[in-house]
């Protein structure tokens, strides 16, 4: 079983998020957070798998809780919806297994932790800096990949779990 923690500033994205990924066998969300302090305390305190970080966050951001959970054995990934210049370099210098897109199916973001917990390294193209995506299809070590991972899960929430909207 894949333990993670959720740390999302926003409530319906966060119980959505959470929602969705425990309908997945192999996985359970054992913490929520709303913002990186919370995060990190949680990360401490329930030794998660995984910890997932929303970028933008009061308090303490998801990049600096990341720098603060960087010696910790969890793996961390970064769900964000745009590309802001050096986020990505900082997200490296944290050593984030993740760093992805909000904007991509909900499936491949179960996709993309089993994937890390593994061993891969995932960053969706889309955020990275230029001079950065050039660099990694060079550089990247083996078994790395670069491919995105989490649409819409807020419109596969009805499909899911069958319920009733309105």
């Amino acid at each position: 079983m894949i333990r993670i923690v959720i740390a999302e500033k926003q409530e319906m994205l966060l119980e959505a998020i959470s929602s969705l990924l425990n309908l997945e066998e192999d996985i359970e969300i054992v913490g929520q957070a709303s913002n990186g302090e919370e995060a990190v305390a949680l990360v401490h305190q329930l030794r998660p798998d995984v910890c997932i970080l929303d970028i933008e966050m009061p308090v303490m951001s998801g990049l600096e809780a990341a720098e603060a959970l960087e010696a910790c054995a969890c793996k961390v990934i970064i769900i964000t919806t745009f590309r802001r210049d050096g986020h990505y370099q900082r997200a490296l210098q944290a050593n984030v297994s993740g760093y992805l897109l909000k904007d991509n199916p909900s499936d491949e973001l179960a996709c993309s932790i089993r994937r890390i917990m593994a061993g891969m390294s995932i960053y969706s193209p889309e955020l990275m800096d230029a001079a950065s995506y050039n660099q990694s299809e060079q550089e990247r070590p083996a078994g790395q990949a670069a491919s995105g991972a989490i649409r819409t899960y807020l419109s596969t929430i009805k499909d899911k779990m069958k319920a009733p909207t309105g």
